[in-house]
């Protein structure tokens, strides 16, 4: 096939992968020309919708442009112009361009190093807990630099594993989606993680201590220990944490329970328990930015050290010596595995399909978070109602982190998800992005069906749901399910922990990784 008079196609694509390359290398000259104009633009990016150059300024920040005036009035006009309409073509579009995310990134670190700032110190309130300070609420406004910057320092830890400029850009990047929005957040300046720091800063040892005192095989030891050395989000033992101390203040009791820590450390051993099955199940290379158990190992070991830690967090459910948690624990796992069976055998119609997809993401996801949030509420006096409002919230959750990991697999880096773009397309996955793309592009019906296998259906589908609203209205769908866990998070006791809840759902819904 050939196109303009005979030409052949591949000439064609050469020349416009060199135009590509021309225009990296005008705005690289662009990013070099602003950082020696000293130019204090941040605020123009900000106004302008651009994220992750806005970090150069900061929500509270200011410029301090006496430095600029001194130095050099000038204002770069056409390239600061060039570079925003950039800005705004890149971060606006649904599109979300991961790779140009990067290129601001490394931008703002250029504008960073030569602007100074002033920052405006916003006294504490007086009889408050040192941790919380609360601000208006963010009308309408899912990119809540509150929760985007608690998010970010937590993950800057070395307990919790770091992060990069790049998985900033994106985070921004993603926050920037212009959608109708179903409810606003609060913002809350208030950091979980800096909250339950001592709850949460040994759990991972306490984890491992507690698989190598269950085995003396070396071997197994090794395999069973090697996603527990920190680098995860810790999110399922801190929501659990803070659900036990925001009943138990609740009830008027002090302090947390040795058997509410067990069973945020359970959720966590189980969640790794299902990472460990899932590697050899969908033949994984790589979790969170390292080779994955399945790479390392044999598949039947592997298997077996994921069996081995679900028997271990049974053993410790047994030591809780409460009948209604051991049987709403064991329920997790019997969720995980019928999840994971209706992943591997979906063959529903069109109709059935959306509702197969939430059931099949309640039971593989959502019902750890749920079912631990409500053991550590029984655990602490909880009665009925109460046990069935922690279950709900850690339900809504669930769902929303979910969705917010299927856009992300579209959207997002490897490098900032540590496996690759469009895992689940290759894994012939059909998720929320994909479904609602059907909506406008029936097409898409038929590779669902035979699960991406034909090829070009991946890049297909890819493209197709980009072109549609399938993005936004994940995150629209995940944006509901946050709003409902704030409500149900603010009827209970006003508490420091009680805030956090509020905040993880801003924490989900702004998440990268």
């Amino acid at each position: 096939m050939s196109r303009r008079g005979g030409e052949p196609l591949e000439r064609e694509r050469e020349r416009e992968r060199e135009r590509e390359r021309e225009r990296e290398r005008e705005r690289e000259r662009i990013a070099i020309d602003l950082r020696r104009e000293n130019m204090p633009i941040g605020i123009r990016y900000y106004k302008a919708g651009c994220a992750a150059c806005a970090r150069a300024v900061g929500k509270r920040g200011t410029l301090d442009s006496r430095k600029s005036r001194d130095s050099d009035s000038r204002v770069v006009g056409s390239q600061a112009r060039l570079t925003a309409v950039f800005a705004m073509a890149c971060l606006g579009s649904s599109r979300l361009c991961a790779a140009r995310a990067e290129k601001l990134c490394q931008f703002r670190r250029n504008i960073a190093s030569s602007v100074n700032f002033r920052r405006e110190l916003v006294d504490q309130p007086q009889q408050q807990h040192p941790s919380v300070q609360q601000a208006a609420p963010i009308s309408g406004s899912i990119a809540s630099t509150t929760g985007s910057r608690l998010f970010q320092r937590s993950q800057s830890s070395p307990r919790y594993g770091g992060r990069s400029c790049r998985t900033t850009s994106i985070a921004r990047a993603i926050s920037s989606m212009q959608t109708q929005q179903p409810g606003s957040l609060p913002d809350y300046r208030i950091d979980p993680y800096q909250l339950l720091e001592d709850d949460l800063k040994n759990v991972y040892e306490d984890i491992r201590r507690e698989l190598v005192a269950n085995t003396s095989h070396e071997e197994l030891r090794t395999i069973a220990t090697y996603y527990f050395g920190g680098q995860g989000k810790a999110l399922r033992p801190m929501v659990a944490i803070l659900m036990a101390r925001a009943i138990n203040y609740d009830k008027d009791q002090s302090g947390l329970l040795a058997s509410q820590r067990q069973v945020a450390m359970i959720s966590e051993m189980i969640h790794n328990a299902s990472l460990v099955h899932d590697d050899v199940v969908d033949q994984s290379d790589f979790r969170r930015g390292k080779p994955s158990v399945n790479a390392l190992w044999s598949q039947k070991k592997v298997t077996m050290a994921g069996d081995f830690i679900l028997a271990v967090a049974s053993m410790m459910i047994a030591r809780l010596q409460n009948d209604d948690v051991t049987l709403t624990l064991s329920q997790v796992i019997t969720d995980l595995v019928q999840g994971e069976f209706m992943q591997l055998g979906s063959k529903e119609t069109e109709n059935e399909r959306f509702a197969h997809y939430l059931t099949k993401t309640y039971r593989k996801t959502a019902s750890l978070i749920a079912n631990s949030a409500k053991a550590v509420a029984m655990l602490g006096g909880a009665d009925e109602r109460l046990a069935e409002l922690a279950f709900q919230y850690g339900r809504n959750i669930g769902l929303a982190f979910q969705l917010v990991d299927d856009l992300l697999d579209f959207v997002s880096s490897s490098d900032a998800m540590g496996k690759p773009t469009a895992a689940d397309l290759k894994l012939g996955l059909a998720t929320a992005p994909v479904l609602f793309a059907c909506e406008r592009f029936p097409e898409l019906n038929p590779m669902i069906m035979r699960r991406f296998q034909e090829p070009g259906d991946v890049e297909k589908a890819f493209e197709l749901v980009h072109k549609s609203q399938g993005l936004e209205q994940t995150r629209f769908l995940a944006k509901k399910h946050c709003v409902e866990a704030v409500r149900l998070a603010q009827t209970l006791a006003e508490s420091p922990y009680q805030k956090s809840l509020m905040v993880v759902s801003d924490l989900v819904i702004n998440r990268i990784k």
